[in-house]
């Protein structure tokens, strides 16, 4: 019978292999005094040694030692030191092999293990079982297994056993869930289902690849065609609860392996499997459909406030001429008055005498006009959107399935018009604020009119949904904020490992004595002038900048190493590295789970997404495989998820190399955008920002830690703003958890965010632009000292943080348990003019978080220094990127956002590689200096970057030895 294997050396060396690290010998075989009571009652040393370690064995990692195993040698010095025997001493233990059974037996009855048999086995079978419908992975159900078995002092079975046991309980699993959805499923509606793979539609595709090529858009035919698929999928009348009970992760893949699979190959599966596939896809993307329906609407809205704006400064522009005339035209004739005063003539005998008077009648009324222009406003010009809102805003309300705060009920109502046709109320519209801009054009308008009444709510919808006032009821982005938070037993057990506290009072008395402290500080070297390069006078703050503190020598040895690199080809430097990390061990099939056995195919893979040069050029530069192979790998192997496994798998080991400490521990981190453009052709997720110039583009937001390894980076609009991602890299992955201090520019200073950063326990540092111009709030800015009065811009509202307290601590705990990104929280409780109280309460904290910033970073250079140090770190990874996407002319040219964000991903899974690389072999490269009898100071060490890219050759044919894996 085959072997079944469902991890890899690697992963099964990590669960089964003997400790050799000191934290883990540590941690795992101290000897306490019993132990060592009962290995002493063995007489000879190495009958006391071998008892000591088969022990050992059976707590970590839970299994009895092999016959003839090798013991490494760590291991056999750590526990001789604690017996006081020599470890060749275990050269003669278990001569014979009944001592080693008898000692397994002894063991066994001190200690209370168990052997995987009868009953045992029967029950951990069954509690594999239930656990595999849980397990995200292979490794995950064989991790869970190796933990089960420890917890009940079970020694693990043989490696085989266990695979072959978990391999069977995570097959059944999946066939409970496709049966279990598939039994929901009633006859009428499968023939439905069954249908999506026969149906064609236009250009000869079924009807499911039709359903799944859907995209957001910023137009309406791209709306139109986004209701189209959802007003189907609604018909279909297919209800969640098919997918009841079912873990999240199960339904993910199902629905990733619909999208996946050719119409061919999901007619050849078994029935169970393929309703449930469909299943999947059908409810999934109703949601994801109509979700994309509504950020659709929002860029149309956004669009067309920017062509209102256009619009307005394009007339301003041509007023302009106009407006200098008319001027002059009044300039003359003002002038003319003036002299016939001051000369004592009659004024009209003046006035004839100069053409512009007999032009007054034209210049009056040209003035008119010119003033009404000059004062008008882009919003008068929003109207103009009305027929593109019209061909699909009613038919998207009418698809969409809206809830509302009581706050929205009136817009709902509004919207509700619109989507029946209905005329506005006579009364003026209740869901604008009072004091709204709207209100005054509204009044502007023919009473039959109803065009700017409509854009107006249609408006307010897209503000409305940003807030979380409006959600959708089943919705991945839109959903409503209140049921994502936990509950409040489990936010106190996910905030356990930070410092938030319960009561509210705790954590400002806490910020009262810090804030009154600093405040105190800072005041007394403004008196004393001991601001570090910096004063404060007549309430003026004045700070010079930091200059550059690189030492000369520091250049020298950079280019010194650097010359001390071997060139390599950059195929090279993947099999290097993934031989050394087995990142790609983490890219396993979507459908079994399995590792990927073509490794060299799925190199290329990697290397066609990190260089832009997509499958097809990278199949013709490839000596291995063509096209249809390389896509075959792509489709079924290559996943966001495994993307950030890989990348979070380099990064932790190049976090390890013994280089990487003289930069930093991985305590801090720096996060900035790059602009990517994107080219005509490309429609998904690009926009114009005229920061970037006037071609379309998309951004990749990385985050860097001080070792220079970039652990996260994500695709986001070119148009969004960067505040509310900083901090989302941070929660991502065990790389952004180890960061306790988070550098960025000045487009991160908003009170939300240094809040959320604050009760998250990391402590935000932003190099501040206009730093003069910032303001402190105090709890009472009668107590603040004379020198700072001027520099306080109002107080602290306690109330509201105290009364919105458990509200806070929930958010808080949500983000922090990973159940919604700090950037979607952020942008929800930031996207509406009328804000909640708990975006009030945490804005008030935010403001006590960041005058505690500015008096820090007014007082201590070093935080100075070291932003400066960090964020230099984050903006010199855009040199190696751009070195890297040498396709496509630098353009991310994909017509699709998954396909955008695969060239990001993969563009940052090659840059960690080449950092890990680099900092592999510039250790080499100091060792070799210094056995040349060169001095290498080790505070030079922190200055040498690892971000080199001259001595690799990215360009030309991609050539892999071929005896690597099958092709």
């Amino acid at each position: 019978m085959t072997r079944r294997t469902i991890l890899t050396d690697r992963q099964r060396s990590a669960l089964f292999a003997l400790p050799t690290d000191d934290a883990q010998l540590l941690r795992h075989y101290m000897l306490a005094d019993d132990d060592l009571g009962h290995i002493n009652e063995r007489r000879r040393p190495a009958n006391r040694i071998g008892f000591a370690l088969q022990l050992c064995a059976l707590r970590f990692p839970g299994r009895s030692l092999n016959s003839g195993e090798v013991i490494p040698q760590p291991l056999l010095a750590f526990i001789g030191a604690q017996l006081g025997i020599p470890a060749d001493a275990l050269l003669t233990y278990a001569a014979r092999r009944q001592t080693r059974q008898q000692h397994m037996d002894a063991l066994r009855r001190i200690y209370g293990y168990k052997m995987f048999t009868g009953r045992c086995a029967r029950d951990f079978k069954e509690w594999l079982s239930r656990e595999a419908e849980e397990a995200r992975s292979n490794e995950d159900i064989v991790r869970r297994f190796v933990a089960r078995c420890r917890e009940t002092q079970t020694i693990l079975p043989a490696i085989t056993t266990i695979e072959r046991l978990c391999a069977d309980a995570l097959v059944a699993a999946e066939r409970r869930i496709e049966t279990r959805i598939a039994r929901r499923i009633d006859g009428e509606m499968r023939k439905r289902m069954i249908a999506l793979l026969t149906e064609t539609m236009p250009g000869n595709i079924s009807r499911l690849v039709w359903l799944r090529k859907f995209e957001v858009g910023n137009k309406s035919t791209a709306a139109g065609r986004l209701l189209d698929r959802l007003e189907f999928l609604q018909d279909l009348n297919l209800p969640t609860a098919v997918l009841k009970g079912v873990p999240v992760h199960r339904i993910t893949r199902l629905r990733r392996q619909g999208e996946r699979y050719f119409t061919d190959g999901l007619r050849d599966i078994t029935s169970d499997r393929r309703i449930a596939i469909l299943a999947c896809c059908c409810v999934e993307w109703e949601a994801a459909i109509a979700d994309a329906v509504v950020e659709t609407h929002e860029r149309i809205v956004g669009k067309t406030w920017r062509e209102a704006k256009q619009l307005h400064e394009a007339r301003i522009g041509d007023a302009r001429s106009a407006v200098t005339e008319t001027l002059r035209g009044f300039t003359a004739i003002g002038t003319a008055m003036i002299t016939a005063r001051n000369d004592g003539v009659p004024i009209e005998t003046v006035l004839g005498r100069i053409p512009e008077w007999g032009q007054l009648d034209q210049l009056v009324a040209t003035a008119a006009q010119l003033s009404t222009t000059m004062a008008d406003e882009p919003l008068a010009h929003v109207g103009m959107g009305y027929h593109r809102f019209r061909r699909y805003a009613p038919r998207m309300l009418r698809c969409l399935r809206i809830e509302c705060a009581p706050v929205a009920k009136p817009l709902l109502a509004a919207a509700m018009k619109i989507r029946d046709s209905r005329p506005p109320d006579r009364a003026e519209p209740d869901f604008l604020r009072p004091s709204s801009k709207w209100r005054r054009h509204l009044k502007n308008q023919d009473r039959d009119d109803n065009r700017f009444w409509e854009v107006s709510v249609l408006f307010h919808l897209r503000d409305a949904f940003r807030a979380g006032d409006m959600w959708l009821a089943h919705s991945r982005r839109y959903g409503d904020m209140k049921q994502v938070l936990v509950p409040m037993a489990a936010a106190q057990q996910e905030m356990a490992q930070l410092t938030m506290p319960l009561d509210p009072h705790t954590w400002l008395a806490d910020r009262k004595a810090r804030l009154a402290a600093g405040l105190k500080r800072l005041a007394a070297a403004a008196r004393n002038g001991t601001i570090p390069h910096g004063s404060i006078e007549n309430g003026t703050l004045r700070i010079d900048r930091l200059t550059a503190n690189v030492p000369d020598k520091a250049h020298e040895l950079i280019l010194d190493l650097y010359r001390r690199l071997p060139t390599a080809r950059i195929t090279d430097i993947l099999l290097e590295v993934d031989a050394a990390t087995g990142f790609t061990e983490a890219f396993t099939h979507l459908r079994t789970g399995a590792p990927c056995e073509d490794k060299i195919g799925l190199l290329n893979v990697l290397l066609a997404e990190g260089l832009n040069l997509g499958l097809r050029k990278m199949a013709e530069a490839s000596n291995t495989h063509d096209y249809w192979q390389l896509s075959r790998l792509a489709r079924w192997y290559v996943e966001s998820e495994a993307m950030d496994q890989a990348l979070a798998t380099v990064v932790a080991a190049q976090g390890k190399l013994d280089m990487a400490r003289h930069w930093g521990f991985g305590t801090t981190a720096s996060s900035d955008g790059q602009f990517f453009p994107a080219a005509r052709q490309g429609e998904a997720m690009n926009a114009v920002n005229a920061k970037y110039g006037n071609d379309p583009g998309t951004k990749s937001y990385s985050s860097v830690n001080d070792q220079y390894a970039p652990f996260v980076s994500r695709l986001i609009p070119v148009t969004a703003s960067e505040a509310p991602y900083i901090l989302s890299g941070l929660l991502a992955n065990d790389a952004g958890r180890l960061v306790r201090e988070q550098y960025a520019d000045t487009a991160g200073y908003t009170d939300h965010v240094f809040g959320m950063s604050g009760l998250l326990d990391r402590r935000l540092v932003l190099r501040i632009r206009d730093l003069p111009s910032k303001r402190f709030y105090v709890f009472d800015p009668t107590a603040t000292p004379t020198e700072l009065r001027k520099l306080v811009a109002g107080k602290i509202k306690e109330d509201s943080i105290v009364a919105n307290w458990p509200d806070l601590f929930r958010a808080i705990a949500t983000v922090n348990s990973g159940r919604i990104e700090p950037h979607q929280m952020l942008r929800k409780l930031a996207g509406y003019p009328r804000q909640s109280n708990l975006a009030v309460a945490l804005r008030e904290v935010g403001r006590i978080e960041r005058t505690l910033f500015l008096i820090d970073w007014i007082l201590d250079a070093d935080m100075q220094r070291r932003a400066q140090i960090g964020l230099n770190k984050g903006e010199a990874h855009h040199a190696l990127k751009n070195a890297l996407r040498i396709g496509r002319q630098g353009e991310i040219r994909d017509r699709t956002s998954e396909g955008q964000h695969f060239r990001i991903a993969g563009l940052n899974l090659l840059a960690v590689i080449v950092i890990y690389w680099n900092t592999l072999h510039l250790h080499e490269a100091v060792e070799a200096r210094r056995r040349d009898g060169l001095d290498v100071p080790p505070e030079l060490l922190a200055h040498i970057s690892p971000l080199g890219w001259a001595h690799i050759l990215l360009t030309g044919e991609y050539r892999w030895p071929k005896d690597e894996g099958p092709v």
